[in-house]
């Protein structure tokens, strides 16, 4: 069987060796040769990722949509959210910061005596099948990504950073990068150090996070699409997962106790069935915050707008929403 992370491998090489490198060399920044070749390899899945949203997604948007699109300007929005994370413009920026500040930490800890995991080594002879050694990675994330999109909606602070990413009204497969800047420089974070622990490889962890990026826009889009009673329970679908961003219940608490929000998976459904967070019975509700809606919160229109007022409601400079009084 064909290893896609080799195929990915051998994607990357091609294009560093005919384009990055040449043009690193002749710009004088052959010092930067390794980090280039580890930006080519966020660049492919990005336009990779790029290309399936605008081949495959966006028809079937058009043939099946949820509801007409109204706010093409909210959506030229996440647009740019989208550019600025799928080509790798974000993760450059955290390379050379936060992720360079954990791996060099990381590094002196081991020069102490801390292991790598290798949890994949666990399981004997997973060493020597490449795609059942992704597999055990992509659950493993998968439930690190659980855990922490449950702990966004859970600790106030928190959700004043990621409630930008639910004040879009108009759901469509360019929402799911629509998020605080600190946000994602925190999931980031998370999922790079969880990464470095555990022994992922830099071309494997790409991987990991393209096809879960690609998944997630499926969710968000604009589609009246549902995976039936056993699917749905297998693979997240933009039917369950819009029951999420429904207003009323995304976010605010009472539903489960003091659980705030519903169907927080991001790839499977099988830890909101096991934890209890799980809710089936959604039919395409309209998306948003109830504040938003009831009261007129703004979370603002445009990119700048939506970052400051972020930081306002994380500084408490802005009064709290209803839903947490």
């Amino acid at each position: 069987m064909i290893d896609p992370s080799t195929l990915f491998t051998n994607a990357q090489e091609w294009l560093f060796e005919t384009l990055i490198e040449p043009a690193s060399f002749s710009l004088g920044l052959g010092n930067l040769l390794e980090d280039g070749y580890t930006a080519t390899g966020w660049l492919i899945a990005g336009l990779l990722q790029i290309a399936t949203l605008l081949l495959v997604i966006g028809p079937a948007q058009r043939l099946w949509p949820v509801e007409p699109v109204k706010d093409r300007a909210a959506i030229r929005v996440d647009i740019l959210y989208t550019l600025l994370h799928r080509l790798g413009f974000f993760k450059l920026a955290m390379f050379f910061t936060v992720e360079s500040w954990l791996t060099d930490g990381i590094g002196v800890l081991r020069t102490q005596g801390m292991p790598t995991l290798h949890i994949d080594e666990l399981w004997p002879g997973v060493t020597d099948q490449a795609l059942v050694s992704f597999c055990i990675y992509l659950v493993i994330f998968d439930f690190i990504g659980y855990l922490v999109h449950r702990t966004q909606h859970q600790w106030d602070w928190w959700w004043q950073l990621h409630a930008v990413h639910h004040s879009q009204r108009q759901m469509t497969m360019w929402s799911d990068e629509r998020n605080h800047l600190l946000d994602s420089a925190l999931t980031d974070a998370i999922f790079v150090l969880v990464a470095i622990l555990i022994g992922v490889a830099p071309s494997q962890f790409i991987l990991l996070v393209a096809i879960s990026q690609l998944a997630q826009s499926l969710q968000h889009a604009n589609l009246r699409w549902g995976f039936g009673r056993v699917g749905e329970r297998l693979v997240i679908s933009p039917r369950f997962h819009r029951r999420h961003h429904a207003i009323g219940i995304g976010h605010e608490a009472g539903t489960r106790g003091r659980l705030k929000g519903v169907n927080f998976g991001v790839l499977f459904p099988w830890w909101d069935s096991l934890l209890g967070s799980a809710d089936y019975a959604g039919q395409f509700e309209a998306t948003g915050i109830r504040d938003q809606v009831e009261v007129g919160r703004d979370y603002g229109r445009g990119f700048w707008t939506q970052q400051w007022l972020g930081l306002r409601r994380l500084t408490r400079r802005e009064k709290p929403s209803a839903m947490t009084k």
